[in-house]
């Protein structure tokens, strides 16, 4: 059945605030900042809003490590308590990115998704550090990388310098979560595609002071904010499927015969392979799947590699 989620994603640059403003005040004026910010998706009402990375974190150039340290403290768990109730008031879930200090007085560069509920249902820590996050502020790295299920889909994490390495890439490729968000302070350019393509998941970017972007499972761009707006808001359709052109080709044109619009085929070009989605409630993409015989991509793949290595396939 058509999955459709509307999602907001939020990227203004870090809120400049001077170093001689006081700790509270400063908490004050940021969580005024993100309630202007988000003012400007709430009325589009979301289900999913992601913001990037250290989203309260006030802008290095102007508030030093240590003002930022006591800025923290006082800070605590208000910025959260302020994205949990606009969360709760609103039903939309929330990705509340930040730096977090555990019970044990050691600091995490995290990610915390809120649900509709206005409850943190879980928190992913950023695996791949910048090596100067341990080196100079003693963060430390994470290790597990939890999938959240969510009422609209699966959903996976992904923070910044994250986007550079395999091992995290693939374990999302392995667990096939609906949704990878990205909060960061770097875009990743082709990366983002790359990710999108390769984990068959759509991929969201918050971007602190560069574009946020949704990406489709076949690496396209279908939403992307702009050098006016550093906001966007676009709904996908989490009910699809990524199939390769050989041998399900053939079938294509019967589907279209058959279910018309209720059934979306997108063929990027190049690629070799589209991406089908069920635009219906009738009956979903796996019925259209198993209707036609259609194989998905990673089976395809994974036929293929079996087909080299057997007996007598491969040159001596």
């Amino acid at each position: 059945m058509a999955r459709y989620v509307k999602i907001s994603s939020l990227g203004p640059a870090p809120c400049v605030i001077e170093a001689t403003v006081p700790a509270e005040e400063a908490v004050d004026r940021m969580i005024a900042h993100w309630k202007r910010m988000l003012g400007f998706v709430l009325p589009d009402k979301p289900d999913l809003i992601v913001l990037p990375e250290a989203c309260d974190r006030p802008s290095q150039a102007h508030y030093p490590k240590e003002r930022r340290m006591e800025y923290y403290r006082a800070r605590g768990d208000r910025i959260r308590d302020f994205f949990a109730e606009t969360a709760r008031e609103h039903g939309c879930c929330i990705v509340y990115p930040c730096h977090m200090q555990a019970e044990d007085g050691s600091w995490r560069n995290t990610a915390q998704l809120i649900d509709r509920q206005g409850k943190v249902i879980g928190a992913y820590h950023k695996n791949h550090l910048v090596p100067n996050e341990y080196n100079l502020n003693g963060i430390l790295y994470g290790k597990d990388a939890p999938v959240f299920e969510c009422d609209f889909g699966r959903v996976a994490c992904a923070i910044c310098f994250d986007l550079n390495f395999d091992e995290l890439r693939l374990k999302y490729a392995r667990e096939k979560p609906d949704l990878i968000v990205f909060p960061s302070m770097y875009h990743g350019g082709l990366m983002q595609s790359y990710w999108a393509y390769s984990c068959r998941a759509h991929f969201v970017g918050a971007v602190a002071g560069l574009p946020c972007t949704i990406v489709s499972p076949l690496g396209e761009t279908v939403a992307s904010s702009t050098n006016y707006y550093p906001y966007l808001t676009a709904a996908v359709n989490l009910d699809c499927a990524v199939v390769h052109i050989d041998e399900n080709g053939r079938h294509f044109a019967a589907i279209k015969q058959k279910y018309g619009p209720n059934v979306s085929i997108r063929d990027p070009g190049y690629l070799g392979s589209v991406l089908i989605s069920s635009e219906t409630d009738a009956f979903s993409v796996r019925d259209v799947i198993a209707e036609f015989g259609l194989e998905p991509l990673d089976d395809y793949f994974a036929r293929a590699l079996d087909h080299r290595c057997a007996p007598g396939h491969m040159e001596p």
